[in-house]
């Protein structure tokens, strides 16, 4: 009896790790996107798409890495979005902005990530606004995405 309630443990731990830790980490770069979704946009600015991933996205070595991001039309300077967003900022990898000229997103090392709503066209006056963060939890590092 106690082999197969320990069998049921072992199956239900593989279980968890397999699925809810890749549920829990997709969760977490989704509520990056959504806080750069809601934050108060600058005047003459429009999200034009937004995106969310979680894996090993840039760097060497083992751990999960979230990323949130918008890509934004606007009138504004890239020094006018930086000065809006600088202070909305709580810590250096937060609201990091660049210019965007095609639906590739180029600040991901691995693998190749684009902007769905955009096809490939070459943008003007669009920006990347992006955000990274890192698992608080050492359980978290434990997806195979983080590898």
């Amino acid at each position: 009896m106690k082999k197969a309630i320990m069998t049921m443990f072992i199956i239900c731990l593989i279980l968890f790790f397999i699925f809810a830790i890749p549920i829990i980490n997709n969760r977490m770069a989704k509520a990056i996107e959504t806080k750069l979704r809601t934050t108060k946009l600058p005047s003459q600015t429009q999200i034009i798409d937004s995106i969310s991933i979680a894996g090993k996205l840039v760097g060497n070595g083992n751990g999960m890495q979230y990323f949130g991001a918008i890509l934004v039309k606007t009138e504004l300077s890239e020094e006018e979005l930086k000065e809006y967003y600088q202070e909305k900022a709580e810590s250096e990898w937060e609201y990091l902005i660049e210019k965007q000229t095609s639906n590739k997103i180029e600040v991901i090392e691995h693998g190749d990530y684009v902007f769905r709503k955009v096809k490939g066209e070459k943008l003007q006056q669009c920006y990347i606004i992006y955000s990274w963060e890192s698992p608080k939890n050492n359980l978290l590092n434990l997806d195979i995405r983080g590898h």
